[in-house]
């Protein structure tokens, strides 16, 4: 260890007396064996500075990319799935024509209930719903099954499922019944009396009857017909595709809107008046309907009606014949007096005295 030291101490000194020296040859020597080592060891710096920096860029570069791509990929997603809504509305737009607009809202399928069953499915739910009511869900036009509101989540069981009932009529009589789900290809129509001539091939509508559809739309078609002890049972082949449940009609309100609140006092009427009638000279007692100074307008007068009606009497349904002793006897006119004869007697009268 002490003759390192040394060999380096006696190294430094020969340097020095070298140095002090000023001999150009010595210090062009050494600058060149300097040089060399002093570059080599910049470029070594440098390439591992630029290699730190590559790398850390490259990682940052890589990670931001990622989350773009990540981000690009969740919206296409979304377009993509907006796409397929927008099919599906576009779709259905041709039936929109065919249904009151006002009395139904578009709701989309979410999932199914459960996955072993495909006639119970979570749907999109519209506003201005009531809880624990039941909607109709038609599918194009046709019906597809029945939606109720349960904690604030809309349920929907398609024609295939035991809970979908509802009113509808069979035949070209309309037959009343109630459907019910059966399976995924059959509907059982119950309790049509047994009166009724329920054939193979009839077609099935609603009745509308059940507020929940609107009525004379279309179900299904009659493919078995079973007479049972109290009434007559129809099997029905549903319209509807119950295997792509996609974009339903909810029917908001079935009732009908044309009748509703109806008045007939507020209605103008336009009334043929004869050219001798006048407002003023219009006071016949029979009349049912008077005028207004606008003959347009009219006001029902109900006069001809008797204040109380009676059941009907026996004596009214046979009358009894009166006899030749009760028969009525015949009303003798009263003469009416002349008076024209002796008015214009006078008349005559006064013109002779006028003459003198």
């Amino acid at each position: 260890m002490k003759t390192r030291i040394i060999v380096i101490v006696l190294l430094l000194l020969v340097l020095a007396v070298l140095l002090t020296r000023n001999d150009d040859r010595i210090a062009a020597t050494l600058l060149n064996t300097i040089n060399p080592i002093k570059q080599r060891y910049q470029q070594f710096t440098q390439s591992i500075e630029d290699k730190s920096h590559s790398y850390i860029f490259q990682k940052e570069t890589i990670e931001k990319l990622n989350n773009e791509n990540l981000i690009l990929r969740k919206r296409l997603l979304e377009q993509i799935h907006y796409i397929e809504q927008i099919q599906n509305v576009y779709d259905v737009l041709p039936n929109l024509s065919k249904l009151p607009i006002q009395n139904i809202s578009i709701s989309e399928t979410i999932s199914y209930v459960k996955l072993n069953s495909f006639s119970q499915i979570i749907l999109t739910k519209p506003k201005d719903l009531i809880e624990n009511r039941i909607y109709g869900l038609i599918q194009g036009t046709v019906v597809a099954g029945v939606a109720i509101l349960k904690n604030n989540q809309l349920y929907g069981y398609l024609t295939s499922d035991n809970k979908c009932r509802f009113s509808v009529f069979v035949g070209e009589k309309k037959a009343s019944g109630i459907a019910i789900g059966d399976k995924r290809d059959s509907i059982i129509v119950k309790f049509i009396p047994k009166w009724n001539n329920i054939k193979i091939g009839d077609k099935v509508v609603t009745s509308g009857l059940d507020k929940i559809f609107f009525s004379n739309l279309p179900v299904g078609i009659v493919t078995k017909v079973e007479v049972q002890s109290a009434y007559t049972v129809a099997y029905i082949e549903p319209y509807n595709n119950v295997l792509h449940p996609r974009t339903f009609f909810v029917v908001n309100n079935p009732k009908a809107t044309i009748l509703e609140n109806f008045d007939s006092n507020s209605t103008n009427l336009i009334m043929d008046c004869p050219k001798h009638c006048t407002d003023s000279n219009i006071t016949d007692e029979n009349s049912t309907h008077t005028l207004r100074a606008e003959y347009n307008e009219t006001i029902p007068v109900i006069s001809s009606i008797p204040s109380r009606v009676d059941q009907t009497q026996h004596d009214v349904i046979e009358p009894n014949i009166p006899t030749e002793e009760e028969k009525p006897k015949p009303i003798k006119k009263k003469k009416k007096k002349v008076i024209k004869k002796e008015t214009t007697n006078k008349y005559k009268h006064h013109q002779s005295m006028d003459l003198f």
